[in-house]
């Protein structure tokens, strides 16, 4: 069973026989798998981690301890915690029908692993659960820990998924962790499902030689999530399972005070209700897939955070998604801001527009315009004359911006509402662009391309 979270773009995975259960690689909040385990009446016996995950704080020991099950990890890997080490080759009996053979797959780290599942009947391996390593039609990304590294853990990775190839049957299911919307990703694939045959067709690593493989990976890589450096140092110490209790309710002055202390004061609801009225200083994350990635980035460390959400079940769940990344103490929470007569009591607010009124703005006078995409996305295609600072390098660069009335798009309308949001706290006169930037071209506003880099994309 596939245990899926989207807002991570990742997957954990449920296997069992009816009896006995193992889990690879789940998530923080283990209320998700033990609630699984309950409703079918089975119990885990063994937890398996592919890798020290970099994106996520891992729920593998929790688990291991909730249910007595045994927790593998790679022997190899540096942890503070007990563990039963394993290494490439090892078998591990899961119940009477299953077992489990370690593969070792270096590339998306040092000491990665992958875990050929096999029927004791007969034999053959009937899945294999690849992490970071074989995704659907790509890999995971080889610069996670560091770029000096990236070179060696390309061609790594390259050998890895071809060991895999090898040794497994064309009809062996492929299930990885990563590549649903991760940053663990090197590429994006659409794909939902897959096997050892299928990526024999489609993955890029099994029909290129070593040198344009290695290449065109390095080449394809762009920024990751700032909060990454911290996961690994967290997953080897060991995390705890996450305090999911409400945080308490605050009032309008006291989010007052903390905006105006500094604090970071995030706004849940969607975007074009925050652009219509939110509380001056406050920013806008709307609530959804996005969240993690972009409030996870730009959030400073040890920065107390109060989240304002349009009911307690939307701020429940975004503070499940946060703890699943270490930002576990939410200051406070409120619901949407209101309106209170007199002058100290109205709402900020700003424009949102779409690439047809940019042109239109343009064709008037001279408009700045702020692109927040990352480099990739830019090289690919941008306005000419825009200002490029991608969204995780604003909050530093607003100094920097010119003066006067801005309009800041990104690729989809999420990252422009977040900057937006940055630039309105700051004092800035802002439009926010709310489209696709597919759209830019068609409203007449000329376009011009950076040299892109050698890359590649499956098919």
């Amino acid at each position: 069973m596939t245990i899926q979270t989207p807002s991570l773009g990742d997957r954990s995975y449920l296997v069992t026989d009816g009896a006995t259960a193992l889990v690879v690689d789940p998530q923080r909040d283990i209320d998700r798998v033990l609630a699984l385990t309950a409703s079918r009446g089975v119990t885990v016996t063994h937890v398996f981690e592919t890798h020290i995950h970099n994106d996520y704080l891992t729920g593998g020991l929790a688990l291991a301890r909730a249910t007595g099950a045994a927790y593998h990890v790679n022997a190899a890997d540096e942890v503070a915690f007990d563990r039963i080490p394993i290494a490439d080759r090892d078998v591990i009996p899961v119940g009477p029908s299953m077992r489990v053979r370690v593969i070792a797959t270096p590339g998306h780290t040092f000491t990665h692993l992958a875990y050929a599942l096999e029927d004791t009947v007969s034999g053959e391996a009937v899945a294999v659960f690849t992490g970071g390593s074989l995704l659907y039609g790509s890999a995971g990304r080889p610069d996670l820990l560091g770029a000096e590294h990236a070179p060696a853990l390309a061609a790594a990775q390259y050998a890895s998924i071809r060991r895999l190839a090898a040794d497994l049957p064309d009809q062996a299911a492929v299930h990885p962790t990563h590549g649903f919307g991760s940053f663990c990703a090197a590429t994006v694939s659409g794909a939902e499902d897959s096997t050892i045959g299928e990526e024999r067709r489609v993955n890029p690593a099994l029909a290129l030689d070593e040198a344009c493989y290695v290449a065109g990976l390095l080449a394809g890589l762009d920024d990751y999530p700032a909060y990454y450096a911290r996961m690994a140092p967290a997953n080897a110490a060991g995390p705890a399972v996450p305090d999911l209790t409400a945080p308490a309710t605050v009032d309008a002055a006291q989010i007052g005070r903390r905006i105006a202390a500094g604090e970071w004061v995030v706004d849940l609801r969607s975007r074009r209700a925050f652009a219509a009225g939110h509380l001056s200083g406050s920013l806008s994350f709307e609530y959804g897939d996005n969240l993690i990635a972009n409030l996870g980035w730009l959030l400073p460390p040890g920065r107390p955070l109060t989240l304002l959400g349009d009911s307690p079940g939307q701020v429940a769940a975004a503070q499940r998604d946060l703890a699943r990344i270490g930002i576990d103490r939410i200051a406070g929470t409120a619901g949407p801001p209101r309106e209170r007569p007199g002058a100290a009591g109205r709402l900020a607010s700003y424009p949102v527009s779409d690439f047809e009124g940019l042109a239109a703005a343009r064709r008037d006078q001279p408009v700045a315009i702020l692109d927040v995409r990352r480099r990739l996305e830019w090289s690919a295609g941008h306005i000419e004359g825009a200002l490029h600072v991608p969204l995780h390098h604003l909050p530093g660069r607003l100094p920097d911006l010119p003066p006067g009335p801005i309009w800041v798009h990104c690729q989809a309308g999420y990252r422009a509402s977040v900057a937006a949001s940055l630039l309105h706290a700051a004092g800035k006169t802002v439009t926010a662009i709310d489209d696709d930037f597919g759209r830019a071209a068609l409203a007449g506003l000329p376009l011009t391309t950076a040299p892109e880099p050698v890359s590649y994309t499956a098919t």
